[in-house]
């Protein structure tokens, strides 16, 4: 079971653009009972045990329910989920078509079917632990190609504000890159900015790049495993993985170990995860196998960035933001996506991002999906979700993956 917490469009742009407490599930009435009803299971059925009517029933609080999932024919099962409030804000997600729940909230319970070639042609290793510096474990899931052997791979950094969501939420996009059977993918997870994640000292802006970072030499120390190429990488991510992407790929020039901040004028990431014996040296030549970054609708200058440095100088300041850290003498080729109706990330900042690496001299392309709204590269297990992703989602991965495939695939 793994528990997402996900944001509305509303949401995200409370987040990025003013000040946002810490994140908890609802609790209007803590201490229960709670209503407990049958959520979204379309293409497919539910039981409970002991059973539940449709409509609902109020349970004692610690109630623990068994569920087990059915697929229509012609349908495979890929998650259950229990939805707190019965919306997709706050939801766990259970991988297995028999699960329990412990009732401690408002919820709707159900379960995800898609068609079964969604499901096939690749291989998912779930919840690879990478480090755990605080609370919560920090993992991610490959998707590997049937066969695969020395495959470029592409790392994938989901959204969510800095605060929300986990790995989880980007399995459609991993899917879409994976099933040509070019690349090894793999979605992971990073801390929570602030306390988010129940850690009592905050979680900062440097802290996640660095999760970022060390996620990225772990997946490489075990490519042999995956059918990898370890030093033919591309990354990619969404609203806040858009910009924490863009990070990754621009400021590996920052990579070392003489700490942020902790001497006047240095601002270095030490990657959370090393490999046992390595030096940040090696850390830092190892990550520049990161050949191409595919940011969507993502956040690149201080506009919004600065917040979260607010106590540091202007250099430091400047150190988390994409757009004051294009390489000079490295090249590193950017695919920008963006929705022209998305009322959460601007459009000028995405072009003012792209005009500034042209400038620099690299090689950009912004592209502007007509009609597509925030976040249309998630996957939930709701309908609406899942048909946002297949209008628009879907056919820009493709475009996504083509531009990958310049770049590891030249003729």
């Amino acid at each position: 079971m793994k528990t997402i917490r996900l944001l509305s469009i509303a949401c995200l742009a409370f987040i990025c653009f003013t000040a946002f407490s810490q994140n908890r599930r609802p609790a209007p009435n803590p201490d229960g009972p709670f209503r407990v009803w049958i959520g979204e299971c379309a293409h497919g059925r539910i039981e409970v045990i002991p059973p539940i009517p449709a409509d609902g029933v109020e349970l004692p609080k610690g109630t623990v329910l068994t569920v087990k999932a059915f697929p229509d024919p012609g349908y495979a099962f890929e998650c259950g989920y229990k939805a707190m409030n019965g919306g997709f804000a706050f939801y766990d997600e259970y991988f297995t078509p028999e699960f329990n729940i412990a009732v401690d909230g408002n919820c709707s319970l159900g379960a995800s079917f898609v068609e079964p070639e969604r499901l096939q042609g690749y291989t998912c290793k779930q919840d690879i632990v990478y480090a755990k510096p605080g609370v919560k474990a920090l993992k991610y899931d490959a998707f590997i190609p049937d066969g695969a052997r020395n495959l470029p791979g592409v790392v994938i950094i989901h959204g969510g504000g800095w605060r929300m969501n986990c790995e989880d939420v980007m399995k459609g996009l991993a899917r879409e890159l994976c099933k040509d059977g070019k690349y090894v993918v793999f979605s992971i997870d990073y801390r929570w900015i602030g306390t988010a994640d129940g850690d009592s000292e905050p979680n900062t802006m440097m802290d996640i790049i660095e999760d970022c970072y060390g996620a990225i030499l772990h997946i490489q120390e075990h490519a042999a495993e995956y059918g990898l190429a370890p030093k033919r990488l591309a990354v990619t991510g969404d609203s806040a993985g858009g910009h924490l992407c863009a990070a990754v790929a621009t400021m590996i020039e920052r990579v070392g170990d003489g700490g942020f901040g902790v001497t006047p004028g240095v601002y270095e990431y030490l990657p959370t995860y090393m490999p046992a014996g390595w030096s940040a040296k090696k850390a830092r030549k190892s990550l520049m196998a990161i050949k191409a970054v595919a940011p969507n609708y993502g956040i690149f200058s201080l506009d919004v960035l600065g917040r979260y440095v607010n106590d540091l100088p202007e250099d430091g300041r400047k150190a988390i933001a994409p757009l004051d850290n294009i390489p000079s003498k490295r090249q590193i080729p950017h695919w920008i996506n963006r929705g022209t109706a998305d009322n959460v990330v601007s459009d000028e900042g995405n072009q003012e991002y792209y005009d500034a690496l042209i400038a620099a001299g690299q090689e950009a392309y912004y592209v502007k999906v007509p009609g597509a709204a925030h976040a249309y590269y998630d996957w939930k297990p709701d309908t609406a979700t899942k048909d946002t992703f297949e209008k628009y989602g879907a056919p820009y991965a493709r475009q996504m993956e083509d531009f990958f495939n310049t770049v590891f695939y030249k003729k």
